[in-house]
């Protein structure tokens, strides 16, 4: 069994208040739960309006599957028009840790 974590730092472009804030993350949780089957949420930085850290896990019994998919996690998220993508921290662990 394989668990892989992406969080994602991103500042958000033009971005006044909290709610405006929200259209923009939920959409973007919302495509990662439901194009890749993972569980994702707005993690950290609820309280800035511009900034936002979101946050996935996956389980998977095949690492190179799960690795894919946070690929393709990280390429859709980085592909956001309206956000920028600041930073990725991934980790995977296995049976072995």
């Amino acid at each position: 069994m394989y668990v892989g974590t992406l969080s994602f730092d991103l500042l958000l472009g033009d971005v006044h208040s909290l709610k405006e804030k929200r259209s923009v993350v939920r959409p973007i949780v919302a495509e990662l739960q439901r194009k890749y089957a993972v569980s994702a949420a707005e993690v950290e930085h609820m309280d800035l309006h511009r900034r936002a850290v979101v946050g996935l896990a996956m389980v998977s019994g095949d690492a190179g599957h799960l690795s894919d998919v946070l690929d393709r996690c990280e390429r859709l998220v980085a592909g956001r028009p309206e956000v920028e993508l600041l930073s990725v921290g991934r980790r995977i662990h296995g049976d072995d840790d």
